[in-house]
């Protein structure tokens, strides 16, 4: 194996004989060859959308897979052979689809779109179409810089369908994008396609702002309780509503809590979800803690999306762990859903009415809901005050949070910052600074939580308006500065989407990407500012000078 697309890579290089995330070999293997079939997939798909025809098979199986191999969703390895089989035969109904319409194959094709396989081939051959497959540098660091971010937008392509939400020009640039990688394509063009990934990972987060906003309502203040209370409960983690509105409504008169965990957290923003009295709190803190706070939560845990972190085999809530969607997870309950896409969660209930209720580890309560309509509906307030000099600087502290411990550097950052600024937040990353008792600045929480990652979204239309209502040229004259956090593939797309927006001077960490060439890093450095993380009371002077 060789894997170096998450933050966490063994010594920042790549992972090489099992995975930091867990993943062992022979799972990150078959992930390779998932990657390199679906490419082949797509390699039709784009030639279809050529043709203006849709092959929505295609489509919908593209960004499921994509989202199966982001770090920390699925380690089941049997689960992912049988994708690469089903690939297969999608990649087969696409080749027919086209040859029904007449349309022409090229007389050569690549690889991906032609080979197949018995299962006791695919080790081999998984060895043969690895990162490492590609020897030139550069052009393997773009290219996996640009699957890492298609990752990223299959991911909340795959939450805006579920909830009945597409948008088909991003199904295009996820098969031409995807298409691109098995093409001889000079470093300028994959530079330019890099960008455009970013320009789409706009589009697929407004999608998925919309789907969200137009089922559930749009986030608004709230204060989310931390506590528990004494009944069974039900723990759900991950990123997916669709899977949360399910839940709530299957556990409503049973008697079970439903608690979220990690990125859920945003969940209890949103005012479809408040009518639920049993919805009670968030438990718990970032996904890398759950080994400890699953074992005192006491009742089953569902995971909608990533980030699981496989447990040991003498954990106590190994048996206690459900997966849904794109996770998985070997010796885990999978819940798919019925011919009507319907999912029961019965068996999980029924689990959690024999659990004990789960044991308190923290009180109080946290607050957030601070997405675009909120923060815009304070607009007069926010400008008032940085017009006034009481606010003298924002800084988007969006993100993911991870094990290291040079981690506690946005801790430590957060809680050193001026009283005089505000920091604005979506992902997991929050919860390194979420607790601390910064107060407020005349009313104004000075930590402003958006929601989940994807949420960042909500910080780039905060700033265009800011942009707009202080009638600036350049989004990068506003007094904001972005100090983030990444850790998997979502983060990426976030961070080309914030570059396609025209923001600069990004300062990217714990570490920089080890994906990234020298010759790579040196042009998201030379031509957008991009750098790294240094000591915090160093990095704040600089911010505020």
């Amino acid at each position: 194996m060789f894997c170096y697309q998450c933050q966490e890579t063994a010594k920042g290089t790549g992972c090489t004989i099992a995975g930091v995330c867990g993943k062992k070999d022979d799972v990150a293997n078959m992930q390779d060859l998932l990657i390199y079939v679906t490419r082949g997939i797509s390699v039709y798909a784009n030639l279809a959308r050529k043709n203006d025809i849709v092959p929505e098979n295609a489509d919908k199986f593209v960004f499921d897979a994509l989202f199966t191999t982001i770090t920390n969703a699925n380690f089941d390895k049997e689960a992912i052979v049988a994708k690469i089989k089903k690939a297969f035969t999608v990649r087969e109904e696409a080749k027919n689809l086209l040859i029904s319409r007449g349309v022409e194959l090229p007389a050569k094709l690549h690889s991906s779109a032609t080979w197949v396989g018995q299962e006791d081939e695919f080790e081999r051959k998984s060895q043969l179409v690895g990162v490492l497959s590609i020897e030139n540098e550069d052009i393997r660091s773009l290219k996996e810089l640009l699957t890492y971010g298609l990752k990223g937008m299959a991911a909340y392509a795959e939450h805006a369908f579920n909830l009945g939400y597409t948008d088909y020009s991003v199904f295009e640039f996820m098969h031409r994008g995807l298409a691109a990688t098995t093409e001889d394509k000079s470093v300028d063009e994959l530079v330019g396609l890099v960008l455009e990934c970013g320009k789409f990972g706009v589009s697929v987060m407004a999608l998925l702002d919309k789907a969200n906003t137009e089922s559930y309502g749009s986030p608004e203040i709230t204060s989310v309780n931390i506590g528990v209370r004494n009944n069974p409960a039900i723990l759900i983690s991950g990123h997916d509503l669709k899977d949360m509105e399910a839940l709530l409504e299957q556990t409503k008169g049973t008697g079970v809590d439903v608690y979220t965990h990690s990125e859920m957290l945003p969940a209890h923003y949103y005012p479809a979800f408040k009518k639920y009295e049993h919805f009670y709190g968030n438990y718990g803190n970032a996904w890398w803690k759950q080994k400890e706070e699953f074992e005192t939560f006491n009742g089953p845990i569902l995971f909608t999306t990533n980030c699981i972190v496989p447990p040991s085999k003498n954990a106590g809530y190994a048996d206690r762990i459900y997966t849904t969607g794109a996770s998985g997870l070997p010796g885990a309950k999978h819940i798919n859903p019925d011919a009507n896409g319907k999912k029961d969660f019965s068996e999980i209930i029924e689990h959690a009415k024999k659990c004990s209720a789960p044991t308190e580890i923290e009180t109080g309560a946290i607050v957030g809901g601070f997405a675009h309509n909120q923060v815009l509906a304070l607009a007069d307030k926010v400008v008032d005050a940085v017009k006034s000099g009481v606010i003298k600087k924002f800084f988007v502290m969006a993100g993911c949070d991870g094990r290291m411990k040079d981690r506690d550097y946005y801790t430590e950052f957060a809680d050193q910052l001026p009283k005089d600024t505000v920091i604005l937040t979506a992902g997991c990353a929050k919860y390194r600074y979420n607790k601390l008792e910064l107060g407020d600045i005349g009313g104004i929480p000075r930590v402003l939580d958006a929601g989940q990652c994807n949420d960042s979204y909500s910080l780039a239309v905060i700033a265009l308006k800011l942009k707009e209502v202080f009638e600036l040229n350049d989004i990068n004259e506003l007094p904001i500065a972005y100090n983030i956090a990444w850790y998997e593939q979502k983060a990426v797309i976030v961070l080309l989407a914030l570059l396609s927006l025209g923001v600069k001077n990004i300062h990217l960490g714990p570490t920089l990407p080890a994906f990234l060439s020298p010759n790579v890093a040196n042009v998201l450095v030379e031509n957008f500012g991009i750098a790294g993380i240094s000591e915090v009371e160093k990095d704040i002077a600089m911010f505020m000078a």
